[in-house]
């Protein structure tokens, strides 16, 4: 476009040529005595050559006058291009773990670019990493005072809150992020948790209720959150007085959350409670094809307290019979079949519960330990063989099995890896909420630990060969300890 402009300007200069060399006309100016004559030809090309100087010096003052401002804006885009670069450079320390470097970084950021949120971000994560919370502290207030960084500031102070303990900070802190970030999936979890530590059951139901309507937690997950704050409600009625409340709070949480044996064991504990056994069996009869667990076993046992030995085992038989191939079945049968002295059901079920924990159907009881042979099953078979052959010997041999053997399950916390004897609805370790469940920890030295904990609890020592097997009695209304 401008080489075709340049060259109808070059034709309309060469036409003017033609036309004033072919019309050349005269020009005569007097001017305060002074007098010019001249052809047009040469008045043009002066008044021409005038303009053009004219505009030459109106061109070069406005580019002194802008000089300056020019001048600062090359600074200022030298000053950002080096401050990305500290602020890149402050990003790549952190990730390799080097807070000292990354605070540097942060600091130099800081005076090139100014206060921006992902200057002050970094600042605050590097003080964070370093232990300076006075100066992460500081930093996440700055950007709480900014309406579009408020969120960033409230999620920044709620993780130290969190961290230092402070949970009643932490609790005011969410409920704030929460007017703005109503979906933030992590916020519904923390305000949850948050919530479940202070005892707000109704409102931590209320909070999921909520979440799950907005889609922050799955439905699901809301479920089973729900069923674990029924279960808490329904220990709150109780302290109250209202059994009848306290059993339908803890029939729907067994509903919501049939994986875990103690809101069915309160369930069925209620109903004793209230002398509605048969509804009571019926419930653990229930939980126990989902979640067998030694302790709804107990409680099963508990509904008829003067059974004898013998009509007890068989009480364990129709109870196993909902669930025939778990594993703990097969150790509630044995485990009660030593106590009526039916020493051939006692063994054969415990190589059915070997078969059931391996990953090697058919394995033999005797032999190096595998998988199935959990510690509380060599104990059970040192009381065999003490008990039946009165055979020390080999007693003996299965209690220093059970030393080395794979623990027995207990309560994990799916966040830390915690482990507790007793189910709670908050990690005692970590505090997660709806984090434990029944599993088998890991063999190895965290085991050992794991193992001493539920070994503890149930006063079993390898030395012990008739020590009870069977879990505390449950948390429940008039229930008293009693073994298998």
């Amino acid at each position: 476009m401008r080489a075709v402009l340049g060259l109808v300007l070059l034709a309309a200069a060469v036409a003017a040529g033609a036309f004033f060399a072919d019309h050349p006309g005269r020009v005569e100016i007097l001017w305060q005595g002074w007098q010019i004559d001249t052809s047009v030809a040469v008045l043009v090309g002066a008044v021409s050559l005038i303009v053009l100087a004219v505009s030459g010096l109106v061109l070069l003052a406005a580019a002194l006058a802008r000089l300056p401002r020019n001048a600062g804006r090359r600074r200022a885009a030298r000053r950002r291009r080096t401050g990305e670069a500290a602020l890149t450079k402050g990003l790549v320390a952190l990730a390799a773990g080097d807070a000292a470097a990354a605070r540097r970084y942060a600091a130099r950021a800081e005076a090139l670019l100014g206060g921006t949120p992902v200057v002050l971000l970094l600042a605050a994560e590097a003080a964070t990493r370093q232990g300076d919370g006075a100066a992460a502290r500081h930093a996440y207030r700055t950007l709480l005072e900014r309406p579009e960084t408020e969120f960033l500031g409230l999620r920044g102070l709620l993780g130290q809150a969190v961290r230092s303990g402070e949970d009643a900070t932490a609790l005011r802190l969410a409920e704030r992020a929460r007017l703005l970030r109503p979906r933030a999936p992590w916020l519904a979890d923390s305000l949850i948790e948050l919530q479940a530590r202070a005892g707000q059951w109704e409102a931590a139901r209320e909070t999921i209720a909520a979440a799950a309507r907005s889609g922050a937690i799955t439905a699901e997950r809301a479920r089973h959150h729900q069923g674990v704050v029924l279960y808490e409600l329904s220990h709150a009625a109780e302290r109250r007085g209202a059994a009848r409340q306290a059993a339908g709070l803890a029939a729907k949480a067994q509903k919501l959350a049939p994986d875990l044996a103690p809101l069915a064991s309160r369930y069925a504990g209620l109903l004793i409670g209230l002398g509605r056994k048969r509804a009571a069996a019926k419930a653990i009869e229930r939980a126990w094809r989902t979640a067998p667990h030694p302790e709804l076993a107990y409680l099963y046992l508990d509904i008829h307290p003067a059974a004898g030995p013998l009509a007890r085992a068989a009480s364990l038989q129709r109870l196993a019979a909902r669930n025939p191939e778990a594993a703990e079945s097969h150790l509630a049968i044995a485990e009660t079949a030593l106590t009526a002295q039916l020493w051939g059901e006692a063994r054969r079920h415990l190589a059915l519960a070997v078969a059931a924990g391996s990953p090697q159907p058919g394995s033999p009881i005797a032999g190096s330990p595998i998988q199935g042979e959990s510690r509380r099953l060599c104990l059970l078979m040192a009381r065999l063989e003490e008990s039946e052959s009165a055979n020390g010997e080999t007693a003996r041999d299965w209690r220093e099995r059970a030393i080395g053997a794979p623990p027995d399950p207990c309560y994990l916390c799916r966040r830390c890896g915690g482990g507790s004897v007793q189910w709670q609805s908050c990690c005692g370790e970590c505090g997660g909420f709806d984090t434990l469940a029944w599993r088998t920890p890991p063999h190895g030295r965290k085991a050992l630990v794991h193992g001493a904990l539920v070994h503890g609890a149930l006063g079993i020592h390898p030395a012990s060969a008739d020590a009870p097997l069977m879990l505390p009695a449950p948390d429940v209304p008039g229930a008293a300890q009693r073994t298998a």
